[in-house]
């Protein structure tokens, strides 16, 4: 299911990760879920929206409340222990960009 992420109102941070896949699929879906459960326990993250393409391209935006709880996500050890595998069997490229939000806007056409 698809949704936009429900923010705080700026200023906030959010973490951009751009990345190409491997064809190395072993252990990913575990590691992903896992890190899922235990992102949602961090205090300051406020969310996530992501895709990723049928060539293995994709986006992966966190939102965080902010730089404190984004750098506490940082050094998280399960984090860390996927990044280390992230290297070594699943992203053929990868880049990280750190953003502070300092305005956003929505639109809603639902009644």
């Amino acid at each position: 299911m698809n949704k936009i992420s429900n923010t705080t109102s700026p200023p906030y941070f959010c973490a951009v990760f751009t990345s190409i896949r491997t064809e190395t699929n072993e252990g990913y879906d575990q590691m992903n879920d896992m890190l899922f459960k235990e992102i949602n326990k961090v205090a300051g993250y406020l969310g996530n929206e992501a895709f990723r393409d049928q060539d293995g391209f994709g986006v992966n935006v966190s939102y965080w409340k902010d730089i404190k709880s984004l750098k506490y996500w940082r050094d998280n050890e399960l984090h860390k222990k996927a990044q280390a595998l992230g290297k070594s069997k699943w992203y053929k490229e990868y880049k990280l960009r750190i953003c502070k939000v300092e305005r956003d806007y929505e639109f809603n056409s639902k009644p």
